[in-house]
């Protein structure tokens, strides 16, 4: 039986005091919650104050992206031995908007998969198509080049110890959910791309306008495991109910 996994992506929102209220407010309303993991993922300047609060929780807190080398001249980047001071057991790698906006390619998400790996955090790996690729009937093909490019020369043992969002691009703060059987699809390839061994026990989240009303559906799903939550994990009311569900 794979645990579930909520993951909150907090994005470019909070400062450090707002960061730190929100966090305090999950600590108490998710303190009976035992049964499934909880991440959170704030911006860099608040991951200390957001893992101080948290650190007599069950709560884990992850980085939203991570360079692949562990120092060096590298202005405005961030290091997993960075990540791992500030209290991060987990780390956002290849988001859509990172994709997007920043120029991140599946040969950068493979690097950034191996450091992290080697830092000891657990990557949460996103892919997903956009709307073009969808329409015209390319969400397998796109999938299938993220994952095996993506995931390439890492050993079963290393992708053991991954988690993997799927998040269609054209479903991420537009309002658009993909329907929970859309999104089984989805998830069930990408399980056929992966060995017997691997495929069984890897967890898979689903991630792109996850709602306290559409959660329960989701995850009633057998090859969903967990969300990767953006603007409703910035809402502590919010957040707790998609974690309850």
């Amino acid at each position: 039986m794979r645990r579930p996994i909520l993951a909150g992506n907090w994005k470019m929102n909070k400062t450090i005091v707002e960061a730190a209220d929100l966090a305090k407010k999950l600590k108490n309303q998710l303190a009976e919650v035992k049964d499934r993991t909880v991440v959170v993922c704030p911006p860099y300047p608040s991951l200390q104050a957001v893992s101080d609060e948290l650190h007599d929780s069950d709560i884990a807190v992850g980085g939203q992206n991570l360079f692949w080398e562990d120092s060096g001249a590298y202005t405005g980047e961030v290091s997993g031995p960075m990540l791992k001071s500030a209290g991060c057991t987990y780390v956002i790698i290849g988001h859509s908007e990172r994709r997007q906006f920043f120029g991140e390619t599946n040969e950068s998400v493979n690097k950034k998969i191996l450091v992290a790996l080697k830092n000891h955090l657990i990557p949460i790996v996103c892919v997903g198509e956009t709307l073009i690729e969808r329409k015209a009937n390319q969400t397998f093909e796109v999938i299938k080049n993220q994952i095996n490019h993506g995931l390439a020369n890492l050993t079963n043992e290393q992708l053991a110890g991954m988690v993997i969002a799927y998040e269609p691009v054209w479903a991420i703060g537009t309002g658009l959910t993909a329907t929970p059987a859309q999104a089984e699809e989805v998830h069930g390839f990408i399980r056929t791309l992966l060995c017997k061994e691997v495929a069984e026990g890897i967890r898979i989240l689903y991630g792109g306008s996850v709602k306290p009303d559409n959660i329960k559906e989701l995850m009633a799903q057998k090859d969903i495991d967990g969300a990767l939550v953006g603007g409703a994990s910035l809402r502590a009311e919010d957040f707790a109910a998609i974690v309850k569900y």
